[in-house]
């Protein structure tokens, strides 16, 4: 009876973890793709230098400068495109958990049926809000149910079912949430890593150039540094953007589990009182 209510929603998280798997399969090569297109079609076209000279006039504005970083730019690009795209998409999944009003709200006033013993007010309340937190209590409560009707246990064997079941519930549905985030965190330290990969490829053709111009240049040189440095301020704009984010929704999941942790806690409270007065 404990495993009854998680054996039709084993399949649907295989399927969804499947396809946020296959959605991140194909955001990245098309994030990558995209940024080349941008670096080739707009950011080097011939309007943003001097003289309309890509190869050898000087940047006249932010674009061509950017350009001017070299061929680790598109990539650092596709970076900000991954982390902009796959941020959108755990928003969205978060979101969807949370459910269709405030997840505090909800919490309160299942607690407060709970504190009534109105076990249907709160299941009604978990299909008005839906989303994973509701499904987690909702599938509580349903254990708690089935129960009260069974005389063949123990109180303490009866609660610890109930327990055992909002951890089935909660091990079906918050691992979703927690998917693609991996990719931001990683995000994380290859922006800046790839960044300092661009300024030292961009420092060494600087020097490389100096050395065989043979004489001193220190308005080339200068101008060289400054665009090699492109590359560093992409990578820790990409890291700093993926820590903000990561943070965000990690203490958004948190949110969820406490409020799923707490809400189960007085689900298993509230029959243990409950059996033992009766």
């Amino acid at each position: 009876m404990a495993t009854a209510p998680t054996k039709p929603a084993a399949p649907v998280k295989k399927e969804s973890s499947g396809a946020s798997s296959i959605f991140a399969l194909l955001t990245i090569p098309i994030c990558l793709l995209v940024a080349i297109v941008i670096f080739i079609l707009i950011l080097g076209d011939s309007s943003h230098y001097a003289g309309g000279d890509v190869e050898h006039g000087n940047p006249s504005d932010v674009f061509g400068t950017v350009h001017r970083g070299g061929p680790i730019v598109p990539v650092i690009m596709s970076f900000v495109l991954m982390v902009i795209v796959f941020s959108i998409e755990r928003a969205i999944v978060i979101g969807r958990a949370s459910g269709s009003g405030s997840v505090d709200t909800f919490v309160r006033k299942i607690t407060s049926l709970l504190n009534a013993g109105n076990i249907d007010g709160a299941s009604a309340e978990c299909d008005k809000q839906k989303g994973s937190v509701a499904n987690v209590i909702k599938s509580g409560l349903k254990k708690y149910r089935e129960m009260e009707a069974d005389g063949s246990l123990t109180i303490d064997q009866k609660t610890m079912a109930i327990q055992k079941d909002i951890e089935e519930a909660t091990a079906l549905e918050m691992p979703m949430l927690e998917q693609n985030l991996t990719i931001i965190a990683t995000l994380v330290s290859i922006g800046t890593l790839m960044g300092l990969l661009g300024t030292v490829v961009g420092m060494i053709r600087a020097f490389a150039t100096l050395a065989a111009s043979g004489a001193p240049n220190t308005s080339e040189l200068s101008s060289s540094i400054s665009e090699a440095l492109i590359n560093t301020a992409l990578g820790i704009t990409t890291s700093a953007s993926s820590i903000i984010l990561y943070n965000f929704f990690t203490s958004k999941i948190d949110k969820l589990t406490y409020a799923i942790d707490e809400t189960g806690f007085s689900i298993v409270q509230t029959f243990a009182t409950h059996a033992k007065k009766a």
